[in-house]
């Protein structure tokens, strides 16, 4: 299930919108503009990436990044196991989780075949602390995939986005459920040495294969 929604994470990075600036303190332009703009890298890289596919950390890195709250998304992954962790613990899983994102997301760019994006209308989230941008993803022959991004406002009201819900499956609540149990099972210093081995995973064009 995890590298099928890594697959639809891809897709949104087809989304052609006008507008090059990410408003930050607008969660749904965010999310359009910084797909936009991560796209377009993709192309204008496209010698670099033949050359050497790992060149997609860089562009996920650069471009997407910084748009994502991989610290909050470490710490819901940690789960009841945050409280247990010692700072050094929680500050080196948090560095391993973000470079574990960064090499899955540069994996899935792989996998991009020009599907379409359609974003639901934004709605009032002046009041809001937590808000969901949904989108479908709609390919030739196939019914429409259902997404919703999850995004959260932080204490200077920029907003960052933290999960993905494809089809009602949370990928945050997939990974927790997964690194909690090997937290369990081998301890918290095992799993920081596993993330942070499929961070350094090479990235293989043509193939669906995933840093999962």
């Amino acid at each position: 299930m995890f590298r099928a929604v890594l697959t639809l994470i891809v897709s949104l990075f087809c989304i052609q919108v006008q507008a090059e600036t990410v408003d930050s303190k607008n969660p749904y332009n965010m999310i359009q503009v910084v797909a936009d703009k991560t796209f377009k890298r993709f192309h204008a890289d496209k010698a670099k990436i033949d050359a050497d596919a790992n060149h997609l950390k860089v562009i996920v890195r650069e471009e997407l990044m910084p748009y994502v709250d991989y610290k909050y998304a470490s710490y819901k992954v940690l789960g009841q196991y945050l409280k247990e962790t010692s700072e050094d613990e929680r500050n080196r899983f948090v560095e391993a989780f973000e470079g574990y994102l960064v090499t899955t997301y540069a994996q899935a760019f792989t996998e991009y075949t020009n599907q379409t994006v359609e974003y639901a209308p934004a709605v009032d989230f002046k009041d809001e602390k937590i808000v969901d941008v949904n989108v479908r993803i709609i390919e030739s022959g196939r019914p429409p995939i259902k997404l919703l991004f999850k995004a959260r406002r932080l204490k200077d009201d920029s907003w960052k986005a933290f999960d993905l819900v494809a089809e009602g499956v949370s990928l945050l609540q997939s990974k927790q459920s997964e690194i909690t149990g090997l937290i369990r099972q081998k301890g918290i210093e095992q799993v920081i040495v596993m993330l942070n081995e499929k961070a350094a995973t090479s990235v293989t064009k043509g193939t669906k294969a995933a840093a999962n």
